[in-house]
């Protein structure tokens, strides 16, 4: 017998190409694939259906592979890890960190925040939150319907910071490609904000880390794909940090005494992406997608309950 990654076949004759390996299945669907485009006999008819399955993940990986040497239209092409190493964070001209980049989403900002937390902490959510959450189950999410994320929410998609003296903006590539805008001139919030989707920011410096403190939101988005809720209460503080070039850390504290019984932290890390520009991505309120993500969410914390 001669083992081909994990399936047995009789030993064949001297015309059949058979490789022997352990357990590497790119190998084991290019030789499968050598064996058909040879047009020897294949010696165990019963394998057939899984040496298919095998030759279309060789041909897929092959495709994919010969695409990594090509630029893609409409998108300017990563620079290689090899070109670019992680160095220091930039710096502005006036000597503060410099977030300005492409930035990649942290996953627990868009399923659920619960997985932010540090671990062995749950969310302080009142009773009437928690039933919500439940309740919502990743149904009428508002994101899918085109809605901006809100805060401290992330979309699926990477997105711009735009730093100057007085502004910083974060530009996103997904949803309906909203932005966010932070002050850092030295303005208070106003008395008595509009609510909005993404509230009224202001920013200072403590050393390399920019300080955002932002209120006055509205009630219309989830802080996750979860749906966890807020109130008008929400009070949220992030905290920014550039460790190196490639890397951005940031921690946000919640306080929302509408909805959770106590303030929460949490915590987030991006990577730098070396491309050099947003693709559009259109969003329209008739999302014809919506009613494929309709229902229980499987990652969702409290099915488990």
């Amino acid at each position: 017998m001669v083992s081909l990654s994990n399936h047995e076949l009789p030993a064949a004759d001297s015309h059949v190409a058979i490789e022997v390996f352990a357990g590497n299945e790119m190998e084991y669907a290019m030789a499968s694939l050598r064996m058909f485009t040879t047009g020897r006999p294949l010696m165990n008819t019963r394998l057939t259906s899984s040496i298919l399955a095998a030759i279309t993940l060789g041909l897929t990986l092959v495709a994919l592979l010969a695409a990594a040497g090509q630029d893609e239209p409409g998108r300017a092409r990563a620079t290689s890890a090899e070109k670019i190493k992680a160095g220091p964070a930039p710096r502005t001209a006036d000597g503060k960190a410099d977030f300005s980049g492409i930035w990649s989403p942290d996953r627990n900002f868009i399923t659920d925040i619960h997985d932010a937390l540090k671990k062995g902490e749950e969310l302080p959510l009142q009773p009437w939150a928690e039933k919500l959450a439940r309740e919502r189950m990743s149904k009428d999410d508002p994101e899918a319907s085109c809605l901006p994320a809100g805060v401290p929410r992330q979309a699926p998609y990477p997105w711009r910071i735009v730093q100057t003296g007085t502004h910083m903006f974060f530009l996103f590539e997904g949803n309906i490609h909203s932005y966010r805008q932070i002050f850092l001139d030295g303005r208070t919030h106003p008395a008595d904000p509009d609510p909005t989707w993404y509230g009224h920011s202001v920013a200072r410096w403590e050393g390399d880390t920019l300080l955002v403190d932002s209120v006055g939101f509205n009630e219309k988005f989830w802080f996750d794909f979860a749906g966890h809720p807020h109130t008008e209460k929400l009070h949220v503080v992030e905290r920014y940090r550039r460790p190196d070039f490639d890397h951005l850390d940031y921690e946000i504290t919640i306080e929302d005494a509408g909805a959770y019984t106590k303030p929460f932290t949490l915590y987030g890390h991006s990577s730098h992406q070396h491309d050099d520009d947003l693709m559009e991505y259109i969003c329209n309120e008739n999302n014809k997608d919506v009613e494929h993500i309709v229902g229980k969410d499987p990652r969702n914390k409290y099915l488990k309950k």
